[in-house]
């Protein structure tokens, strides 16, 4: 007889290093099931090909996993100078091959050129979708379905190494990057194409790869130990401004009433936090200066007047 494992009510954010190979929601599901979590979602694809910082939300931090998706990005990548592929990386067919013949100068000029606002065209394959399906079904069929170019935003890129016809380099970039076009226009500019051989996402948001557990290290853990390495639904909110409200506000502010707060010049979401800093959620300083509930948490104390 087999007995179904019961999920449990976990709360707070993971920060995964995921493993080569897998997809991000493969991974998502490993972990969802090694914390018997009722509830889970990661906040930011990553490719089978690429590695790296996959944070995972847990039930009420789910609320707030938006504004990692919105974040900006850190990714260390290596490119590979004279080969297009299908799908701009390792996984797809060669279209074509030139020879290498860029300097080191030449390089630096062109990775200065793509700092700032540049614009991308989503590749074939990636999860976009048009009517409904991906665009990468659309692709495996052999069909090129249109796609606008978009405007995203390179803050920095930096070279890391160039040897002959390799190159490797770090990238902080807006929401909507694709590293691997990035990498493919890199190529383009240079004269020689280029495709992506390797990805590692580093940063999202304030997390970072040095906090982050593998699979692996998570399975050796018990699950005390698991659930001590989950950081609070709040951190989520760390680069908001933060409110702390009297019981009293934070009574009304959980029935779902808008409430004052003195000295609320700055209109905006806000972190809410309640007596002895619990966290209430996410508001909002409304034009009024009151500040008004807009996705709440439940925290097992609901305050009482």
């Amino acid at each position: 007889m087999q007995f179904k494992r019961i999920k449990r009510a976990v709360s707070g954010v993971l920060l995964l290093d995921k493993a080569h190979g897998i997809s991000s929601n493969t991974a998502l599901q490993q972990v969802k099931r090694l914390f018997q979590a009722e509830k889970a979602g990661h906040t930011g694809n990553l490719d089978p090909i690429a590695t790296g910082l996959l944070p995972i939300c847990f039930g009420e931090a789910t609320k707030f996993s938006h504004y990692l998706l919105d974040a900006d990005k850190c990714y260390q990548a290596r490119f590979k100078l004279g080969t297009t592929t299908t799908t701009g990386d390792t996984e797809g067919k060669v279209l074509s091959r030139q020879p290498v013949d860029v300097s080191l100068d030449d390089v630096e000029r062109v990775l200065k050129s793509f700092v700032g606002i540049i614009r991308q065209t989503p590749p074939m394959y990636s999860a976009l979708k048009h009517q409904g399906k991906a665009l990468y079904t659309y692709a495996r069929a052999g069909v090129e379905i249109h796609r606008d170019p978009r405007e995203v935003t390179i803050h920095r890129l930096t070279l890391d190494e160039f040897s002959g016809d390799e190159l490797g380099v770090t990238v902080h970039c807006s929401k909507g990057t694709y590293i691997r076009v990035l990498g493919e226009d890199i190529g383009a500019a240079l004269g020689c194409g280029a495709h992506m051989i390797a990805l590692r996402r580093t940063e999202t948001g304030n997390y970072h790869l040095s906090g982050a557990l593998t699979l692996s290290q998570l399975e050796k853990m018990s699950p005390e130990q698991c659930d001590a390495t989950l950081l609070p639904a709040e951190s989520l909110l760390s680069r908001l401004p933060s409110v702390t409200l009297d019981s009293e506000s934070a009574y009304y502010l959980q029935q779902g009433q808008s409430v004052w707060k003195a000295g609320q010049s700055e209109t905006g979401p806000v972190s809410l936090f309640g007596p002895e800093s619990i966290f209430l959620g996410l508001g909002e300083v409304t034009i009024e200066g009151k500040i008004a509930p807009k996705r709440l948490v439940l925290t097992g104390k609901n305050l009482r007047l």
